[in-house]
């Protein structure tokens, strides 16, 4: 094998002779996709990270390669050395090099392998707990390598925009102290330090800005964050974040910047030209017109509200809404009347994980007038003024839904997306990226009965707001922004608070006294006693932003080794107890472990 290897060292990946290298001889490597036997001679299509390549073993050309490719079968990994010849008419369109294939004349076979519980190849229905159990086989899937290699290109580009730009790449610790608050942490024992834990960091943001106290200006690294939550689809408990940070900087500064890396990753990555600047939506107008903070701009549906004519407009379930301080949300449906029956009645079910008890639809006539359930009760006033507001035209459909603003909004989002792809009116062959900009700096906690940060108690308030921080807390607008791709939030940032009173303004708002700021951001605000400078970062999701540049369905395929959605690695089979005589040195009593008593 080694000589071999030393002997004829690979000269081509598979996908990458054609017809013009006829006549060359070269060397391959890699797993055998499949073999077949034909009048004598074995064709084996041999496979690696590249592509695909037909080798011929003929016994009149090589008897002892020949023999030696009888044995082969899928998956084992082999070397070859031959001529590349033209396969003389009988071309495999389906094949990037189907116009040749490789007449070997020798044959090293590097290991055998066992019959895979799976085939390894695209578009297979295998239950996706057994491939993550054997993910190392999974990942020799084409599908899945070309995901990574992908993802592996976006961070190269990451990079190369970053360092080029003046930005220095600075590590920060992952195990961090633990402060209350916020996403659950992991917790590591200290064995050196018993009966204390380190967290393990959900992002490095009180670090990246004591680097900019530091005076480092511009900083970036690609790291590792850990959240112990509950798991969904979008979610892992171990994920990677683009982080950066600025000095002496503004929002658009900050944003421009941010616009011209991704730019640059779309076009190193796929060759996909990103139109910058990026369209800017304030936070109040993405809830208006579309229910939510990140809207997907690939469908052109939009939302409005109808609350004022629906209050008087004779209908009482739509003015029993808004006497209690609710809102009608209405959405027009471009021939939205040649939706069946059915598909307008299963929008109620369709609601109801929302809160919402029904939807309520009309359609649009010649002139104007409604064809629905509560049409007639509907005053012309009423009505006028809804075709009026929604833009509805003869044809459409009017979708309604009446509830609380928060309810109403999250349920119209979500049929408003629904919607567009029961009409193919979403069009998923688009990159449309826009800011966020402009939210609300405080959320109501219902649960604490008070005022909590809607990002995290360093985000700036705006100037003009900054006199409503003790008075007026809910419309209190942040200086922050969200970076929105396709309907998914890429990333999120803010301009920092740096002065000190302004920073115990905000403390006092959400009620956090001066020995809680201390006990959770003590080193943080004694930093900022020494010339803190004006800054603001922002962190973007790398799996996220792999997930939406290859098309994946989910986080896990742009992810080597993911976990389930109970945290667990099925291959390695993670998390796994450890032994009494380890946690006592780190002075832990696990009461989930039989005492001695019990064996």
């Amino acid at each position: 094998m080694a000589s071999f290897l030393n002997d004829h060292p690979k000269t081509h990946n598979c996908g990458a002779l054609r017809k013009s290298d006829e006549g060359q001889s070269v060397s391959l490597t890699g797993w055998v996709n499949n073999r077949r036997d034909h009048g004598g001679c074995v064709f084996v299509d041999l496979r690696d990270r590249d592509g695909l390549t037909q080798v011929v073993f003929d016994p009149t050309m090589n008897k002892e390669a020949f023999e030696k490719a009888s044995q082969l079968r899928g998956e084992f990994c082999i070397g070859v050395v031959g001529k590349v010849s033209s396969r003389g008419g009988q071309d495999n369109p389906n094949m990037a090099t189907g116009e040749i294939e490789i007449h070997a004349d020798e044959l090293e076979i590097f290991s055998t392998s066992e019959t895979p519980p799976f085939l390894i190849e695209d578009g297979i229905e295998t239950n996706e707990a057994l491939r993550l159990k054997y993910r190392y086989l999974d990942l020799r899937r084409p599908e899945l390598q070309k995901k990574l290699r992908i993802r592996s290109k976006a961070s190269q580009a990451v990079r190369s925009y970053l360092t080029g730009n003046g930005f220095d790449e600075v590590e920060t610790p992952f195990m961090v102290k633990y402060t209350p608050g916020g996403a659950r942490n992991f917790v590591v024992p200290s064995r050196l330090n018993p009966g204390s834990f380190y967290a393990l960091a959900e992002s490095p943001q009180i670090y990246k800005q004591l680097l900019m106290v530091s005076g480092f200006e511009r900083y970036f690294q690609i790291t590792r964050c850990f959240r112990d939550e509950d798991l969904r689809q979008d979610r892992q408990p171990e994920f990677t974040q683009v982080d950066i940070e600025m000095s002496f900087i503004d929002e658009v500064q900050l944003q421009t910047m941010i616009e011209g890396m991704l730019a640059n990753v779309w076009k190193h990555t796929l060759d996909v030209d990103v139109p910058t600047p990026f369209l800017r939506m304030t936070h109040e107008e993405a809830m208006e017109k579309y229910g939510c903070d990140k809207p997907d701009l690939r469908l052109d549906l939009q939302l409005c509200e109808v609350t004022k004519p629906a209050a008087n407009s004779g209908f009482k379930i739509f003015e029993g809404v808004v006497a209690k301080g609710g809102i009608v949300k209405c959405l027009c449906v471009p021939g939205g009347n040649s939706l069946s029956r059915k598909q307008m009645d299963e929008l109620t079910p369709f609601a109801k994980p929302y809160g919402i008890a029904g939807v309520a639809f009309a359609r649009v006539q010649d002139d104007l007038s409604w064809k629905a359930p509560f049409a007639k009760v509907f005053t012309d006033e009423a009505r006028e003024s809804v075709n009026t507001i929604s833009g509805a035209k003869p044809g459409d459909t009017l979708l309604f839904v009446a509830d609380t603003a928060k309810k109403a909004n999250t349920c119209m989002a979500a049929i408003r997306l629904h919607i567009g792809d029961l009409m193919n009116l979403t069009r998923h062959d688009e990159f449309r990226f826009m800011w966020l900009t402009d939210p609300p700096l405080f959320e109501y906690s219902e649960a604490e009965g008070k005022w909590a940060s809607s990002h995290h108690p360093f985000t700036c308030p705006r100037p003009e707001d900054e006199d409503k921080l003790l008075t007026d807390p809910e419309h209190v607008l942040a200086r922050a922004y969200d970076v929105v791709l396709n309907g998914v939030e890429l990333g999120g940032g803010s301009i920092r608070i740096h002065r000190a009173d302004l920073q115990s303004k905000v403390f006092e708002a959400l009620g956090i006294s001066k020995e809680e700021a201390q006990q959770k951001f003590g080193f943080l605000l004694e930093a900022f006693q020494y010339g803190p400078p004006p800054h603001g970062g922002i962190a973007l999701g790398l799996d996220r932003l792999a997930m939406l540049m290859t098309g994946a369905q989910s986080l896990r395929d742009v992810l080597a080794f993911p976990k389930t959605q109970k945290g667990t690695d099925l291959m390695s089979e993670a998390p796994t107890p450890v032994d009494a005589g380890q946690l006592e040195e780190l002075f832990i009593q696990n009461t989930a472990l039989p005492n001695k008593e019990e064996g």
